[in-house]
This record gives C-alpha cells, structure tokens and sequence, in this order.
C-alpha cells in the first residue's frame, strides 16, 4: 500500500501519523512516496497569482487516479471543495487546535492587547488573503508581504528580519514541535479571527473503488472533526469552493448547540463577519452565507 504526501516537514510528520494509525489498524506495512505540488515549485510569487485551484493536491489526486498511489493526505484546509470525480475522502482526522498564530520578533512587538501586540506600522508576512484581511481589519495600519515556503523557512525569514511578525497556522507549528521561544506568540482566538475552512484537520483521500476505504475510514475517522469541517466546508462550496479565498468558516459544538462564525472579504467592500447558532448543522452554511453575503450588499450601498 502506498501513502502520498508532499515533501515538507510538516506533510511528511502529518503523513506519518496517518500512517501509523492505518499500519496499525490494517495489520499491514506501507510505503510513503513523497510528490510535489505546484504549490511546492512555485514560490516566487504569491499563491494568488497562480492559476486554477488545489495548488497543494492536484498533483496528489492525478497519482491517485493514475494508480501511483492509494492514499493521499492533505491539510483539509488546502482542499477545494469539489473531490475530482473517482476520488473520496475516506476520512478526517482528530483536529488540532485550530486557531492562527501571530508570530512577533520581540523587538517589535508592544504590551497592547488592543494592538495585537504589535508595534505601529508593522511589516506581517502571510500568503493568505484571508488572514491579510482579517489582519488589516483590526490593524489598518500595518503592511502585509506575501510569505512563501515552508513552516521553518517562513521562521527563518523571520528571525532574519525581513518581517516584524508572520502568521501561521497553531497546528502546523504543534505537530512540529518547535521551539519559539525567541518570539513573542499570540494565539488568535477563532471567535476574533476567523480560521480558513477545515484548518487543523486533516484529510485521506483515496479512490471509490477502493475496497479499503471503510477500513481506513475506521481507523482514522473522528466524528465531532468530521460534522464541524463538513459544516465549513459547505460555507466553502457556498462561496465557490476554491481553497484561497478570502473566507474564514469555523464550526464547534457547544453542549447540544452547534456555533458557526464567518468572515467574508468580496474584494471590492470592507470585510464581513458573522456569526450563526442552532442545533441543526446542516442548516448553519446558508444561514451564514445568506448573513455574510446580505452585510456585504448592505456595505455596497454605503450604510456600513
């Protein structure tokens, strides 16, 4: 059986522990075949920038499909929404915490709260729209600058100075385990900023006609992961389902009553948020697309 992931660190540490927990499941051995993504070759310019969709899968499901492999894993949050045609996702994984981090050299950041801790008029490294929109949202003064490679490359560029602080993703940083200590962290709470669909989770693909999907469904499937990545992912699909857009969608379940919150960024209005509860999950996607789409109309009409 062979597994496919990307080369980086932190794909091949996520890859290995989806793998140990089938290996171990399944009673067999199985062998990791490291692909590379567009996303991966491509890093002189912005994400944005490129074309089409699945920067970090595409490559993954073409060797699926072709029967190079047969399982794929992938950060949920990089996955559109749409599965190509033959392909499944068999499961989804325990989430890790699924917050953004804010990542400050020490020499620039400040002691208020109010500021996120940064100094005035601070460079922030991200590659994502998203967390640049959320980010000038609460701080117009500051400067974005597009921040490409992988998660250690990204802390070098840091501690060289090209940036006062950068954004990551809290997971990517806990299952490496590395050592931040020469910086100032700030752990952004979902509820202030917004995370990107499916972030913290992660996904194992294969293909339908596989007859181990439900053993490997088994084995690594977990069911509150599962309904709240289900639940954003439909924000996505609403929204039209590529992985980077300018959308954050977090869902988490509170006692009986599930909690949906929204951030929408149009392109052309100020950005939008929003925040929808109840104990029907499959009813929360529309309420808070029609919530997020209804403020961003009111915004065009200059009442916001």
């Amino acid at each position: 059986m062979l597994i496919g992931t990307r080369g980086s660190d932190l794909a091949k540490t996520q890859t290995g522990w989806i793998q140990e927990k089938i290996e171990k499941a399944l009673n067999l051995t199985i062998e990791v075949k490291i692909i590379s993504t567009q996303g991966d070759r491509v890093t002189d310019r912005p994400l944005r920038e490129l074309e089409g969709s699945g920067y970090f899968t595409k490559e993954l499901e073409e060797a699926l499909l072709d029967h190079r492999i047969d399982i794929a894993v992938h950060s949920y949050k990089d996955m559109p929404s749409q599965t190509p045609a033959g392909l499944v996702v068999a499961a989804v994984s325990e989430r890790e915490d699924v917050a953004d981090l804010l990542i400050i050299r020490k020499d620039a950041a400040c002691d208020d709260e109010d500021e996120l801790f940064l100094k005035p008029e601070a460079i922030v490294g991200t590659s994502a729209v998203r967390r640049e929109m959320q980010l000038k949202a609460l701080r117009p003064d500051i400067e974005t600058k597009d921040l490409r490679g992988n998660v250690p490359t990204r802390l070098r560029k840091l501690a060289d100075g090209e940036y006062d602080a950068i954004l990551l993703a809290s997971a990517g940083v806990r299952r490496l385990g590395l050592d931040l200590s020469e910086f100032r962290v700030e752990r952004l709470a979902p509820s202030l900023f917004v995370p990107a669909p499916g972030q913290g989770a992660l996904a194992v693909q294969m293909r339908a006609d596989d007859e181990r999907v439900q053993q490997v469904r088994a084995a690594v499937y977990h069911g509150e992961t599962f309904m709240a990545t289900k639940i954003e992912r439909q924000v996505q699909a609403l929204f039209g389902g590529g992985c980077g857009l300018p959308l954050g969608a977090y869902a988490c379940r509170k006692n009986s009553e599930w909690i949906l919150e929204g951030f929408w960024f149009d392109g052309m209005q100020s950005p939008v948020r929003a925040t929808v509860r109840g104990n029907l999950p499959d009813s929360l996607p529309q309420e808070l697309f029609g919530e997020l789409t209804q403020s961003s109309s009111s915004c065009s009409t200059g009442c916001c």
